[in-house]
């Protein structure tokens, strides 16, 4: 474990922050790469079914920098003349709402804005919210509300405005 009083260890708000979200989804395994550092954030091995145990920290340098990646959580838009798909960042589940019981984000016929949430993909118990790239028209909705997409799947077809 690297020295919390080394200029390079990660700020401890941070970790901390790190670690409720770590908490409130309940996750088994975390891992931030930035630069030359890793923080993973892990679920011990020998803890109660029944209880959460707080997660360890594990500051470990990266062995090589880092290589240039798209962003996972951002969604592909797909242009055309007249409209354009919005696709599935991850392989995860579709939901229309954030919850069964309130209404979806969008129907069809729609009129949306850039920014404005259109469905949640649930991956690894975090649910990412997609919004819309373009402003327009829903004009289709190709996913099931609750069944799993795969990753560039389309979810939606919007009519640019």
């Amino acid at each position: 474990m690297t020295d919390p009083a080394d200029p390079k260890f990660p700020d401890l708000r941070y970790v901390r922050e790190l670690a409720k979200v770590f908490r409130q989804y309940e996750l088994d395994e975390l891992e931030i790469e930035a630069g030359d550092q890793r923080i993973l954030l892990r679920q011990s091995d020998i803890a109660p079914p029944v209880a959460a145990a707080a997660p360890q920290v594990v500051h470990v340098p990266a062995a090589a920098p880092p290589t240039a990646r798209v962003p996972l959580d951002a969604p592909v838009v797909v242009a055309s003349a007249e409209a354009d798909f919005i696709t599935s960042p991850f392989v995860g589940t579709f939901y229309r709402s954030a919850r069964p019981d309130t209404p979806s984000f969008v129907e069809v016929g729609a009129v949306v804005r850039p920014g404005q949430t259109l469905c949640i993909v649930e991956a690894m118990k975090l649910m990412n919210e997609i919004e819309a790239e373009v402003s327009g028209t829903v004009i289709e909705v190709f996913a099931q509300n609750g069944k799993s997409v795969e990753f560039g799947q389309k979810l939606f077809r919007i009519k640019k405005a």
